[in-house]
């Protein structure tokens, strides 16, 4: 089986523990025929990862409950998650937050703004980009 048979094309794993946020995401990317998967803490991310292998991960880099980082190096620690493209947001002015999430195999970071502005584009984006930024 390849990674394209594995993946699911339609699921989105979301690491966001703020409701309010997490239902905006959901209700966007629904709306688009996107299954959304929510991930509240370390244990979600990795169970729910390796379970659904979505076709991408939406990661709140500023969730004070998460540790994004940690997350990040979850993911790309795991063969067959690694090459999945990952969308992370944080607030514009955390430049070693981007410096870092990039060096830890982010596909694209954006700010909090662009990310609730662009939601739907940002996804089409790294779904059509794969694992561009990735090696």
């Amino acid at each position: 089986m390849n990674q394209t048979d594995q993946t699911d094309q339609k699921t989105i794993l979301v690491a966001v523990t703020d409701i309010f946020f997490y239902t905006k995401v959901r209700d966007a990317l629904m709306s688009k025929g996107y299954r959304i998967e929510r991930a509240r803490t370390q244990q979600d991310i990795a169970e729910k990862a390796s379970a659904t292998i979505p076709s991408a991960f939406i990661l709140n880099m500023n969730d004070e409950t998460l540790n994004a980082f940690q997350a990040l190096e979850t993911l790309t620690a795991d063969a067959r998650l690694k090459t999945i493209p990952i969308l992370a947001f944080a607030n514009h002015e955390e430049v070693d937050t981007f410096n870092r999430a990039r060096a830890l195999g982010v596909t694209k970071i954006v700010s909090r703004n662009e990310f609730s502005a662009r939601l739907k584009d940002l996804v089409e984006e790294i779904l059509a980009a794969g694992v561009w930024g990735k090696g």
